[in-house]
């Protein structure tokens, strides 16, 4: 009996040994298996149709190009839009903050001056009076001249390379030949170009006058309305031209404003007129142009070579930027004219006039 108890203990004990050894075994496997699921095995587990990322994970950036865009919700505001263009400052035109000295001036009481040294140069003053010049290469620039005589600078015939650059030419109404009328802020008179750029002008009823020069950066202004001795209203003119010219006049970049009413002699912001002979090889680009009967005048029927691209016509005084429209006295079938990209301040394309 003690002997069947002791080999009943054995296979007990034995039985034991066994199931300790499967059940390590069993775990051995199972980790070898969870060893080859494992991320770079050669089969990885197929993912879950029910698993879904966590709420913080982030999706991979594309590689195939930029994420389409998103529409925006109903009833949210489009993107704002570029400001009207109001003014020629706000588009970029010449006005009083571009032009005139840069610097600061000294007093010179000069009265009616004239010049007669090649190659002067006039840099800093203010100047009550005017400038005759009889002397070639002469350079006014960063000045100002009240003038109360026929014109603020004058170059005369026989004479060349006047520069006028950086400076503020004035009047007084009132003072000065033919009942106080200052006619010519810058006048050329000579048989050459000259060159007047970033200019502050007001007052002189014709304030550029010339056949040929280069007119750029320049703001025109408050031109004054006056009458002549004889009583009569005086055409005012920002730019005026009068035919014959032998060579080229560029009138580009410009502010060029004739506020004066048309009873009271307004004609026009650029007035390329034949009083004197043809007109002929002028440019007139990039402009901001407003006032006068009409804007432009130009050149009438022999008008060639005149040239009037990318210009805005200003409906600051009037609806159609002049009293009675944009432009006049057009010769579409000249040789070499060209009008192009001309269009009003509110957007509107301006197409050349008909023929008169």
């Amino acid at each position: 009996m003690t002997q069947h108890r002791r080999r009943l203990t054995a296979w007990l004990l034995a039985g034991v040994v066994l199931a300790v050894v499967l059940t390590l075994y069993q775990a051995d496997r199972t980790g070898v298996s969870e060893h080859a699921a494992a991320p770079g095995a050669t089969e990885p587990a197929a993912p879950s149709a029910t698993s879904s990322p966590p709420p913080s994970a982030s999706p991979s950036p594309s590689t195939s190009g930029p994420p389409s865009p998103t529409a925006s919700p109903p009833g949210s505001e489009p993107p704002p839009t570029t400001p009207a263009c109001t003014s020629p400052g706000t588009c970029g035109f010449p006005d009083a903050s571009t032009t005139g000295p840069r610097i600061e001036l000294e007093r010179h009481d000069t009265g009616n001056m004239s010049v007669k040294q090649d190659g002067t140069v006039i840099k800093g003053w203010d100047i009550r009076g005017s400038l005759d010049i009889y002397a070639n290469d002469v350079t006014v620039i960063d000045s100002r001249i009240t003038s109360t005589n026929w014109w603020g600078i004058n170059l005369r015939p026989g004479f060349s390379g006047l520069k006028v650059l950086h400076t503020t030419i004035t009047a007084v109404p009132g003072k000065g030949p033919d009942n106080g009328g200052v006619n010519y802020a810058v006048s050329n008179m000579g048989g050459s170009s000259i060159e007047v750029g970033w200019c502050d002008i007001s007052v002189f009823g014709n304030a550029l006058s010339m056949g040929q020069g280069d007119l750029h950066d320049n703001y025109v202004h408050d031109i004054v309305a006056f009458r002549n001795q004889g009583g009569e209203w005086q055409h005012t003119d920002a730019v005026i031209s009068g035919g014959g010219n032998k060579g080229r006049l560029t009138i580009r970049r410009n502010t060029l404003l004739n506020s004066t009413a048309v009873d009271r002699g307004a004609t026009a912001a650029v007035g390329l007129f034949a009083d004197t002979g043809v007109v002929s090889s002028v440019v007139v680009d990039g402009n901001w142009l407003a006032g006068g009967a009409y804007a432009l005048y130009g050149g009438g029927p022999g008008a060639t070579g005149i040239q009037v691209t990318d210009n805005v016509f200003s409906t600051q005084y009037h609806p159609a930027a002049g009293a009675y429209g944009a432009a006049t006295a057009w010769n579409a079938g000249g040789a070499g004219n060209v009008w192009k990209g001309n269009r009003m301040s509110d957007g509107r394309p301006v197409e050349p006039p008909p023929a008169s």
